[in-house]
């Protein structure tokens, strides 16, 4: 079965989260800026003229499909990654996945989403044609 992770991170560890994510060898991802606010309800800011405050803070969304054997070890290495321990790291989520099919082949299903030398390659679980 295919999986969703959508992760929404601080964009200065978009670096960090996109290395441990290719090191263990996700390859496909799309990335979104985005804004938002959660329990930590934005900052407090100090200019000349007083403090303020802002509430819709800039975000990264990371969206990944993916095998479901693969989805504890790309999320350990979002956590890895993305943590700074302070308020406002974000959140994972873990969607079920119905359908992939793509474009170009019409390939379904797990073909439609690997990639040469992904995670499942790494693994021997499968081997994705070159694309």
């Amino acid at each position: 079965m295919l999986k969703k992770i959508e992760a929404i991170i601080r964009e200065d560890k978009l670096g960090d989260v996109k290395d441990a994510l290719n090191e263990i060898g996700i390859k496909g991802l799309n990335v979104v800026e985005i804004r938002g606010r959660g329990r930590q309800g934005g900052i407090t800011l100090a200019g000349r003229s007083g403090t303020y405050q802002v509430d819709m803070l800039p975000k990264i969304q990371i969206n990944i499909v993916l095998s479901e054997h693969n989805l504890d070890e790309t999320i350990k290495a979002i956590l890895a990654a993305g943590r700074t321990g302070d308020a406002g790291d974000g959140l994972i989520f873990v969607y079920p996945v119905e359908e992939a099919v793509r474009i170009r082949t019409g390939e379904r299903g797990h073909e439609a989403v690997m990639y040469p030398g992904d995670i499942d390659e790494k693994k021997g679980l499968g081997k994705a044609k070159e694309r």
